[in-house]
């Protein structure tokens, strides 16, 4: 009897799972490169505030904190560091099983330590990878409180507020990161924050300030890919796949660069190549967005996307296990190529959460695919009020103006949206999406 395509691909991310947490140690241990941090998550980049760390470097790490915590297990500060790596590994290699593993470890150190600032910064970066905005903002502000010159902790509130939707907010931690110490970590946050004010001027001359202060590898692999992400979402695939080959030059295991060369492949019309490169990117790092970025590829050539829809779930079930709440990515799945009824769900759940610009728009398009328009309305406004020039939201909003009869507001959006991004496909809507 033949194996479903369902059993085989939820065991080949179980496999994945395990594989990539191997030779971790009973004892949560290791050791991060030297800053704790949050994990990835939509929308907004959430990245460590020092330099981003590799799978192979977390791994070492992991393995020295392991072995001193045998040797020292009172060692507050090893723990915290070793609860810092266990939340980075998550968000390197996408296995959530890495969460639970940060818990305890912090919990070790909290219980050695518990106003320690270090500790109370690695809870917070806990708390943002499993998408618990608010309390991550809450750990985070007593870490700064025990230490103002704490900057992984500041970057954790940008972040933080961002996904809360407390832009203003973000933006004075950004100001603070800056005046700390205006590296990578600052300036790629204060393009961030240009960007989801209409300014790619300044969100592009952030990304450059950026560029010239990395020095290693991951660095200016990092800030190359965001340039490449910056050019795609202004119409430019081919200027962003020159970033991203750049970004692959300086570090070529730099995953999010293979899936942006994915998504110019796909972009720019060489759907054979972005369907070779997807598959090589899934295969590596079964992130969410990669998974429904190839399935949408697949789908618009004709090709069946079933087996990555299953694999879509089964990293949802691991996601949930680990206490990882994303009800932002089901609210677009189901909108998208689901049910809109479970959309309108999953959107007012991540709304009521994070009330950010991109959970308003998930909103106001699960209930527009639910044909609620009329309600959908007010959050497709919002969505778009901070000056994002972003097109999918722009073209979400004509949408659900042209549904209301709206004729001169519908054009006037899709003007925008053309304008936002020329090479914009409303058929493949996970590609405008930030990686």
């Amino acid at each position: 009897m033949k194996t479903s395509a369902k059993a085989r691909t939820a065991a080949a991310v179980l496999g994945l799972a395990a594989a990539l947490t191997l030779g971790a140690a009973l004892i949560p241990g290791d050791r991060p490169a030297p800053a704790p941090a949050t994990a990835a998550v939509a929308p907004a980049r959430v990245e460590l505030a020092g330099t981003p760390a590799s799978a192979v470097s977390l791994d070492g790490a992991i393995r020295a904190l392991t072995e001193r915590l045998r040797r020292l297990p009172a060692d507050h500060l090893a723990w915290a560091r070793l609860g810092a790596a266990y939340v980075q590994q998550a968000r390197v290699t996408a296995d959530p099983s890495s969460y639970p593993r940060a818990e305890e470890a912090l919990a070790r150190a909290s219980a050695l330590s518990p106003g320690d600032p270090e500790v109370l910064g690695g809870l917070a970066a806990l708390a943002a990878g499993r998408h618990d905005f608010a309390e991550a903002v809450r750990l985070a502000r007593s870490s700064v409180a025990a230490n103002p010159y704490g900057l992984d902790a500041h970057a954790v509130l940008a972040d933080a507020y961002t996904q809360l939707g407390r832009y203003g907010e973000a933006r004075r931690a950004v100001d603070r990161m800056m005046e700390l110490r205006p590296g990578v970590a600052a300036f790629t946050r204060a393009s961030y924050d240009a960007e989801l004010r209409g300014d790619r001027a300044t969100a592009r001359r952030m990304l450059e300030h950026a560029l010239s202060d990395a020095f290693s590898p991951a660095d200016v692999a990092y800030c190359r890919h965001y340039l490449g992400e910056l050019a795609l979402h202004s119409g430019d695939p081919r200027g962003a796949a020159e970033q991203y080959r750049l970004a692959l030059e300086a570090d070529p295991g730099f995953v999010p660069a293979l899936a942006g060369g994915a998504r110019a492949a796909a972009l720019d019309g060489r759907t054979a190549e972005a369907i070779d490169r997807y598959a090589a990117v899934v295969a590596r790092l079964p992130l969410a967005q990669y998974v429904v970025e190839y399935a949408e590829v697949l789908a618009a050539a004709g090709r069946d996307p079933s087996e990555q829809w299953t694999l879509l779930r089964a990293q949802r079930d691991l996601m949930r296990e680990a206490g990882v709440r994303d009800d932002l990515t089901w609210a677009e799945y189901e909108a998208d190529h689901g049910s809109p009824a479970l959309a309108v769900t999953h959107a007012r759940a991540e709304y009521a959460r994070n009330p950010n610009v991109v959970a308003s728009d998930a909103l106001a398009w699960a209930l527009h695919r639910d044909g609620r328009s009329r309600e959908a309305l007010p959050y497709a406004r919002k969505a778009t009020a901070t000056g994002w020039r972003n097109a999918l939201l722009l073209h979400h909003r004509a949408e659900i103006e042209r549904a209301l009869g709206m004729t001169a507001e519908a054009g006037r959006s899709t003007a925008r949206a053309r304008a936002a991004n020329p090479s914009f496909s409303p058929g493949l809507p996970a590609l405008a999406r930030l990686s």
